[in-house]
């Protein structure tokens, strides 16, 4: 190994969050540096299955990995950051992790379980609520509303599907024509969309099982799920060094190398950041491909103006609908039906992903 490799193989990288941007740059790294990866849980999960999780929770345990399955050269903390100097990180549970060089990828605030049998046994409750349900609420009309909304419809077909949404269309992060044909689907499979409508859960009885909307519509459900937006997950950083890099939303302002805007040591990727792009998967992972191989190039000393530049996400998007359908939309054109769900909708890149993280793509425990 070269005198430079092993250099940068002593300097110390902390990357503060597991998921899909984390995840994939600190297992990139492992070898190329002394990787810590801070996560409050002990696993990555590929997020964009946990739908299907909730129908198939056998599904859950090709999609949802311990950290140490594919971090085999780094150390994992299960924690939550809680601080950031100069030169260290704080950590929930009272550790000092002193950094080189700093990704954070914190994402959106989604809690999950610390545990991945707990996680796991969570997609079990959440499968034995809807087994149980004739009637089903979906609170929210983004991308999670209705993935989960086709999921049911297609594999409970029997079950009364309502879907709430406040906004005009479905899908409102990306173009009209993929929305309509969206709600064109979800028709097709009986599931009732309410659209510019609100739903007051302060107010539901579980005795009655009534929801009340914004204009006065009563809904009845067995049960209902909440598929609205999370914030970022950022609040922690308004007490750090990092305090005045915080845009207005929360996002991280980062420059055209995912840099945090004036600091030569830290980076910033995946939906944290404030990149004006749809925050999806397949973004993050190229976020994360771009960093490390920035963080290669400084950590070997190579010179900055070779660092390579993050170009900006095409309005691409693949929505599931189901185990067979989906609606994408490409910069040229939309299209539903059975040709994206083949791309996406059977296996979810559940294989694909799990072989990007060096893991057998079909292997599953008892």
């Amino acid at each position: 190994m070269k005198t430079q490799e092993l250099e940068a193989a002593s300097r110390k990288l902390v990357v503060i969050g597991g998921g899909v941007a984390g995840s994939t740059l600190a297992r990139s790294l492992q070898f190329h540096a002394d990787v810590t990866l801070i996560d409050p849980k002990e696993y990555f999960e590929i997020p964009w299955a946990k739908l299907r999780a909730m129908v198939e929770p056998s599904f859950g345990k090709r999609s949802v990995i311990n950290h140490g399955e594919y971090l085999t050269n780094g150390r994992v903390v299960t924690s939550s950051a809680v601080n950031i100097t100069e030169t260290e990180v704080s950590t929930a549970d009272g550790q000092l992790i002193p950094y080189d060089f700093l990704v954070i990828a914190t994402g959106h605030t989604y809690p999950v379980p610390e545990r991945r049998t707990e996680r796991l046994n969570q997609f079990k409750a959440e499968n034995q609520k809807i087994n149980s349900a004739g009637s089903i609420l979906i609170v929210g009309g983004g991308p999670t509303g209705v993935e989960l909304a086709g999921e049911i419809a297609v594999d409970f077909p029997d079950k009364k599907v309502t879907l709430v949404h406040n906004g005009s269309r479905l899908l409102e992060f990306i173009g009209p024509k993929a929305a309509n044909k969206t709600l064109h689907w979800l028709a097709s499979k009986k599931v009732e969309v309410i659209l510019e409508q609100r739903v007051n859960l302060d107010s539901v009885s579980e005795e009655s099982k009534t929801y009340h909307t914004s204009e006065g519509e009563i809904i009845n459900a067995d049960c209902y799920f909440l598929c609205t937006g999370t914030p970022p997950g950022s609040a922690w950083l308004k007490e750090t060094v990092l305090k005045k890099n915080l845009d207005s939303r929360g996002s991280l302002m980062v420059d055209e190398n995912l840099r945090v805007k004036g600091r030569k040591n830290i980076f910033a990727i995946g939906d944290i950041t404030d990149i004006p792009e749809i925050k999806q998967g397949f973004l993050a992972q190229k976020h994360a491909a771009v960093a490390a191989k920035n963080l290669k190039l400084l950590m070997t000393g190579g010179n900055e103006s070779k660092m390579a530049i993050y170009k900006r996400g095409s309005a691409i998007a693949i929505v599931s609908l189901g185990r067979k359908d989906a609606v994408a939309q490409f910069p040229f054109t939309t299209i539903s039906g059975r040709i994206p769900g083949w791309i996406k909708s059977g296996d979810l890149f559940v294989g694909s992903t799990r072989k990007g993280m060096g893991l057998d793509p079909h292997v599953v425990d008892d």
